[in-house]
């Protein structure tokens, strides 16, 4: 006769095994830093501080083995509250294996092998969407939709000078020349061109139909592509002669009421080879692809899980990740997975690049724009 003890102990383990069996333990996610391979870094909450598309922190998926998520690596940026911040950017300088991160409030960097905070430095004025240069050395980050940008020392945080356009501070992008900075603001027509020696704007593009809102460049710095205020379409314009040359409607498609940006077109991108532009279409829930040489014929579109609001590529230019958390075959149109974190909720952010490991260090980095790639 089993004593009670042990004939307990037996029901409790038929219970566990019962409970495996049913319940089989899958694969835990990496717990360390890459060593090597393909990355895309989400960082969230990238829509407003919508703690729903992801949480807070950065979210890791395994590009060559199916945007599998692997990790979620902690970050600050907190409102006086301390709830979440909206972050307003992501950005890498591979010379200092490092990631930034704007909010609202705040500009921080953690380093890409340890994942440590290295730093977290508030922002007088508020921040928006950064922008890193080539060499990883200098950042130039807008203020919060007010007059200026400020010239951040990467390595320190420390600001090194501020150039005011008076403009609405908001999307930034650093030429891959590196000779030049694209600054776009929410109350002008006005794309601002800075030269990097001085940190002084010698240039102006346009004026555009309407205020600029997301843009993007092409690899030889010779053409831009605008979103602007009450467009379903983008015009483009010469970064040499400085006029606009071009208006591109979207045809088709109604153009209604958005949830969120206040415009109909939020998001646009070219291809790494720059054969295609693609369009975001939050009304209609919509990627709109053009060609990206003139007349840019409208080629097709493809229906998304939710709303758009930015679009950007993996740098070989196979993949394309929408905001809304799609990831798309770009030669195919189709659309291969969507990204999900370690509860199997969906994520979505307007920040998110590429990152590429070797030996545990980055060793090349993509953009949270959709940027062009060519240089001819």
């Amino acid at each position: 006769m089993k004593r009670p003890h042990t004939l307990i102990l037996f029901l409790l383990s038929a219970v566990l095994l019962l409970t495996s069996a049913q319940n089989p333990i899958t694969d835990a996610p990496d717990t360390v830093a890459p060593t090597s391979g393909r990355y895309l870094y989400v960082a969230v909450p990238g829509i407003r501080d919508y703690l729903g598309y992801g949480g807070h922190g950065i979210l890791v998926f395994d590009i060559d083995n199916n945007h599998r998520f692997v990790k979620r690596i902690s970050t600050q940026g907190f409102h006086p509250n301390k709830k979440p911040s909206n972050v307003k950017g992501v950005a890498v300088s591979v010379s200092l294996n490092s990631i930034y991160i704007s909010t609202l409030e705040s500009l921080q960097r953690i380093d890409l092998s340890t994942e440590k905070i290295l730093w977290e430095k508030p922002i007088e004025g508020g921040a928006d969407r950064l922008s890193v240069s080539p060499d990883g050395k200098t950042i130039y980050l807008p203020s919060l939709e007010k007059e200026f940008w400020n010239v951040v020392d990467a390595q320190t945080g420390e600001i090194i000078t501020k150039i005011v356009t008076n403009s609405g501070a908001h999307n930034t992008i650093y030429g891959p020349s590196g000779n030049h900075v694209y600054l776009a603001g929410l109350k002008s027509p006005l794309l601002n061109i800075a030269e990097t020696k001085t940190h002084t704007v010698t240039k102006q593009v346009g004026p555009f139909a309407s205020q600029i809102r997301p843009f993007t460049i092409n690899g030889s710095e010779s053409l831009v592509f605008v979103n602007i205020n009450e467009l379903l379409g983008f015009e483009v314009g010469d970064l040499s002669t400085g006029k606009k040359i071009a208006r591109v409607e979207v045809e088709g498609w109604t153009k209604g009421p958005v949830r969120r940006h206040g415009n109909p077109a939020h998001g646009i991108g070219l291809t790494p080879d720059e054969k295609e532009i693609w369009l975001c279409d939050g009304f209609n829930m919509r990627m709109h692809v053009f060609s990206a040489v003139a007349p840019f014929q409208q080629l097709t579109t493809i229906p998304l899980q939710d709303m758009p609001g930015w679009i950007t590529f993996s740098l070989d230019g196979k993949y394309a990740y929408p905001s809304s958390g799609e990831v798309i075959d770009v030669k195919t149109r189709k659309i291969l997975f969507t990204l999900q974190d370690e509860f199997n909720n969906s994520v979505a952010s307007e920040k998110m690049l590429e990152i590429d490991f070797e030996n545990g260090k980055a060793i090349r980095a993509g953009d949270q724009f959709g940027v062009g790639r060519v240089k001819r």
